[in-house]
C-alpha cells in the first residue's frame, strides 16, 4: 500500500517547512491557507474596511495589523473571526512550530481559539508525522485524533465513521436537497458512500482520503464457537485500534521525545492499577470512577470503545512512584454513540518524570 504523493492535501502541509527537529514551520503559505478558509471569506456583505484588511493579508499574512483596522470592520462576527484569526496566527509566529505552538496552548489550560483551528494544527501535525507512512490504515486512525467519529455496531462489527460525512449523508446522501428529496422517497441509500477500508480498497484511500467516506473496522478480536462448548479468540492483523495504537505510538514520540508501546486490551485485572489516561471525556470519566470504585452502571460500561496498555520503553523516564507498571488508557462513546478524542490528553496527562 502506497501512499499518494499527498494524501490529506485539504491540510496545508505542503505549505509548511521542517526545522533541523523535524518540527513544522509556519510559512506565509500556510498563513495564506488558513486566511483562505471559509470563515474568513469574503461575502457579498463585506464592507470596504473587511475588503481592504483581507486583500492586505493575502498579500502579506504575517504583518501587524493595527487595532483601528480591525475597528473599522462593520460586521461583528467578521471583526471576531479577524481577532480570532491574528490571535492564533501571533501564537505560530510567537511559538515558531506547530508543535510548540500545540504544547504550549494545552499546558497553558487556557485555550483561547476555535477548535477548527486546533483540529487543523492536529492534522498537520499528524500529516508530518505520518509523511512516510504506507499504512492506509493507520493514516484512517489518525483521523480519529482530529475528526469525530460515530461508532456503530454491524454484523459484530465495530465500526468507526466521519461524523460530519455519515451525517451529511443520512441527511441528503452528498446530494443536497435533491439528495434529502431522493431519501425521502427511499430512492437513496445514504450508505452507499461510505465503504469499510479493507487489504481490497487501501489504495484507494490515498487518492480519496479528503473525502472521509472510510469506515474503520475497530474490532480487535474474533470469537469463533468451537464444538463441545470451546471458543478460539483470533485477534485480527488489521484492527482499526491496533492501527490507533500505532498511531498514538507516534504522536506521544513526536511530541514528547518519549518512546512508548500501545497495546489494545478488553479490560484491566491490575490490582496494582497506578495510573490511567482517557483519550476522551467519557473515558476519562469511567475510569476515574471506576479508579475510585465508584458504581458504573452497565450503560456507561457499553459505551467503552477500547482499553489500552501504554508502557515507556525506558522505565526511567516515568515518574519514580510508577515507574515499570503500565498506563491504561480509554476511549468511549458519549450517549450518541460519538467519540471525540482530545490528542492533547496523551500529551499533559502521563506519568512523564520531567516535562520538556
Amino acid at each position: 500500500m502506497t501512499p499518494a504523493a499527498d494524501f490529506w492535501p485539504g491540510c496545508g502541509f505542503q505549505a509548511l517547512a521542517r526545522d533541523a527537529r523535524g518540527w513544522l514551520v509556519p510559512s506565509d503559505e500556510y498563513l495564506q491557507w488558513l486566511l483562505a478558509r471559509p470563515e474568513l471569506a469574503l461575502v457579498p456583505e463585506s464592507c470596504a474596511a473587511e475588503i481592504a484588511l483581507h486583500e492586505s493579508l493575502a498579500l502579506s499574512p504575517a504583518r501587524v495589523v493595527l487595532s483601528a483596522e480591525l475597528a473599522a470592520v462593520q460586521d461583528d462576527d467578521a471583526r471576531e473571526n479577524y481577532t480570532v484569526f491574528l490571535r492564533f496566527r501571533d501564537g505560530l509566529l510567537a511559538a515558531g512550530t506547530l508543535e510548540a505552538y500545540y504544547l504550549q496552548l494545552m499546558r497553558s489550560g487556557v485555550v483561547n481559539v476555535p477548535a477548527v483551528f486546533i483540529d487543523a494544527v492536529v492534522q498537520a501535525l499528524l500529516r508530518n508525522l505520518l509523511d512516510n507512512c504506507n499504512d492506509a490504515f493507520e493514516a484512517r486512525a489518525a483521523e480519529m485524533l482530529f475528526r469525530s467519529q460515530r461508532i456503530t455496531l454491524q454484523d459484530g462489527q465495530m465500526l468507526a465513521g466521519d461524523r460530519a460525512t455519515l451525517d451529511m449523508l443520512n441527511e441528503t446522501a452528498g446530494l443536497g436537497e435533491v439528495g434529502r428529496l431522493l431519501l425521502q422517497s427511499g430512492a437513496l441509500q445514504p450508505t452507499a458512500q461510505v465503504k469499510v477500508l479493507s487489504a481490497d480498497n487501501a489504495a484507494q484511500y490515498w487518492r480519496e482520503s479528503d473525502r472521509h467516506h472510510f469506515l474503520l473496522d475497530l474490532t480487535h478480536e474474533l470469537t469463533q464457537d468451537l464444538s463441545h462448548g470451546l471458543t478460539f479468540k483470533m485477534t485480527r492483523a488489521r484492527s482499526g485500534l491496533k492501527a490507533l495504537a500505532r498511531v498514538l505510538e507516534r504522536w506521544v514520540g513526536h511530541l514528547l521525545g518519549v518512546q512508548v508501546q500501545i497495546e489494545p486490551v478488553h479490560q484491566v485485572t491490575d490490582s496494582a492499577w497506578r495510573w490511567h489516561v482517557g483519550l476522551d471525556v467519557e473515558s476519562t470519566a469511567i475510569l476515574n470512577d471506576l479508579y475510585q470504585d465508584r458504581p458504573v452502571d452497565g450503560e456507561r460500561m457499553a459505551r467503552l470503545v477500547s482499553l489500552f496498555t501504554l508502557t515507556f520503553a525506558n522505565p526511567a523516564e516515568m515518574r519514580a512512584d510508577v515507574a515499570g507498571k503500565p498506563v491504561y488508557l480509554g476511549l468511549a462513546t458519549n450517549a450518541e454513540g460519538v467519540v471525540r478524542i482530545k490528542p492533547q490528553n496523551l500529551l499533559l496527562n502521563l506519568p512523564l518524570a520531567s516535562v520538556s
